[in-house]
């Protein structure tokens, strides 16, 4: 194990901030995160800001594995920066939560923990797991990178 992230969020605090006018939370999920997240609503009969809550909670828990696998090494991204939308967090056809990141965060990766970057491939040396939860009013997940 390389890195270990865990995050909690107030599913109402993140409702309210995405149903703020102008808000911007949106942008930072991809067309497929967000289309589950509907998706899911629609088939649970809740709320799609419960399941966005979730898979933020995901994104910042990555983002901390990272963080904690670089040690002493600079970090690629700051928060200003990172690349939000292109660490996605979908479940598969079984329901199981997946970390699928861009080619570009791929390489960014890589780079960061000084490992060549294979052009010829999409697949990192690494692998991510990821568990969430919801339950009431919190969203919470965890991250480990190996």
């Amino acid at each position: 194990m390389l890195g270990l992230g865990h995050d909690v969020v107030d599913v109402a605090a993140f409702a309210t901030q995405l149903a703020e006018p102008g808000s911007r939370m949106r942008n930072l999920f991809s067309v497929r995160e967000l289309r589950q997240a509907a998706a899911h609503a629609q088939a649970k009969h809740d709320e799609e800001a419960v399941h966005l809550a979730a898979k933020w909670a995901g994104k910042e828990a990555v983002l901390k594995a990272w963080c904690e696998a670089l040690g002493e090494r600079p970090y690629p991204f700051t928060l200003d920066d990172f690349p939000w939308r292109e660490i996605e967090i979908l479940d598969d056809s079984r329901g199981v939560p997946h970390v699928l990141l861009s080619d570009t965060v791929v390489q960014a990766l890589r780079e960061s923990m000084s490992v060549g970057v294979d052009e010829t491939s999409r697949r990192s040396d690494f692998r991510w797991h990821i568990s969430m939860s919801h339950d009431g009013p919190v969203a919470s997940a965890v991250a480990v990178l190996d």
